[in-house]
């Protein structure tokens, strides 16, 4: 075998390796196994011919490594691979022509790109349009009693969207895990998710993170000032 055939074997193994596990959350060490795949335009090849195979499975959830693989490509300086994964992928790493509601393509443009302040605050904007298709009321926020008319499937693909394109690192699943791993103390969860400053409530939107180097549950954002019963009721939805 030569020393070519070694390293595309190499590179094989390491993608089987890398799609064995459902990650929770992308550690350090399988970022660095993905950058050293998508340095050499075989190992971009190989990678993408995989995201797009597990793409057309059927009953396909997309994963949050298929999130972060399409984002790392999409910011690749190499025009012929990102032409080929939008050829074959141009929504993203998930497929949302099957919901009515149309906003989500815009949010997951956003979160391909990064741009978590403005995937915020139309986050907050598909929560109030979803409640006001079901309820026919306008609304600029949200209270506890409006959270039973987003249906689940809608909180589940903002949710999906959130991790995938973050390693895993925010979305309301993951806030409710820390909250459930705090006991469900909403000042433990808080100062957790780093939403406070001193004490008191950070101010929006200067006092908060918009990188990923936010802390694990920082985003999405929620109008916590107006009390934890509607943040408790949208916990209460998540069964994922």
């Amino acid at each position: 075998m030569t020393t070519k055939e070694n390293k595309l074997a190499h590179t094989e193994k390491e993608i089987i390796k890398i799609f064995s596990k459902n990650y929770s959350i992308i550690t350090i060490e399988i970022e660095k196994i993905i950058d050293s795949i998508l340095i050499n335009k075989e190992g971009r090849e190989m990678i993408i011919n995989e995201i797009i195979k597990r793409s057309h499975l059927k009953n396909n959830n997309t994963k949050i490594i298929d999130g972060l693989i399409y984002q790392k490509i999409i910011g690749i300086n190499d025009q012929e691979i990102i032409e080929t994964l939008i050829q074959k992928l141009p929504n993203g790493a998930i497929n949302l022509t099957t919901f009515k509601y149309t906003k989500y393509q815009k949010l997951q443009n956003l979160l391909i790109n990064k741009k978590f302040k403005e995937a915020d605050q139309l986050t907050q904007t598909c929560l109030c349009e979803i409640v006001e298709i079901n309820t026919k009321n306008k609304k600029s926020w949200l209270y506890f009693t409006d959270i039973q008319f987003v249906p689940k499937e809608d909180l589940f693909i903002l949710d999906l969207l959130w991790k995938i394109y973050s390693k895993g690192k925010f979305g309301f699943s993951v806030q409710k895990k820390i909250w459930v791993n705090n006991n469900k103390k909403w000042d433990k969860l808080w100062e957790k998710i780093q939403w406070l400053k001193e004490g008191v409530m950070k101010r929006y939107p200067q006092e908060f993170m918009w990188t990923i180097d936010a802390p694990e549950g920082h985003l999405p954002l929620f109008n916590q000032l107006r009390g934890t019963q509607a943040l408790y009721y949208l916990f209460n939805n998540i069964e994922w």
